[in-house]
């Protein structure tokens, strides 16, 4: 069993929840940026319109899975023609933030409830960060399967 689906945009990472006290409730209060919230429904959204056009009415249920992720970044208007070319060929490549572990989180956190049971079944996951090869748009390349390891 396999799905994938892209999430259009640039590529966000999981922002830190803010932690900070709460005198009404006279305990500590964490909250999630509003910015993550949104992008983690956009996950959603993008991973569901696909599945209802693929028909895919399969549920990641408590087996393992085998996550591929590929963010694609832009590349910056102000680029030379030859760093143009490098990054095209994926001979440059983007070495910015959001940093791969913080957009694995946010997807792999989306998905949660939605294409699987919890990310705790996710065994496998693979993370790489490019940019944007010619007539091509920003956004993140995700695939889930199944998988029985070695």
């Amino acid at each position: 069993m396999e799905m994938q689906f892209k999430v259009p945009g640039p590529p966000k990472g999981k922002a830190r929840a803010r932690t900070f006290y709460n005198p009404k409730l006279g305990r500590m209060q964490s909250i999630t940026p509003e910015e993550t919230v949104l992008y983690e429904n956009l996950i959603k959204t993008s991973y569901v319109q696909q599945a209802k056009e693929n028909r895919f009415e399969g549920y990641f249920n408590k087996e393992p899975i085998h996550m591929y992720i590929e963010a694609v970044f832009e590349i910056p208007k102000s680029t030379s023609k030859k760093r143009r070319f490098l990054m095209e060929a994926r001979e440059e490549l983007p070495c910015k933030k959001p940093d791969a572990d913080n957009i694995a989180k946010v997807i792999c956190d989306a998905l949660n409830k939605v294409a699987y049971g919890d990310d705790t079944q996710i065994c496998e996951l693979e993370v790489h960060k490019r940019y944007t090869e010619q007539n091509e748009e920003a956004g993140v390349l995700v695939g889930i399967e199944t998988t029985q390891g070695d």
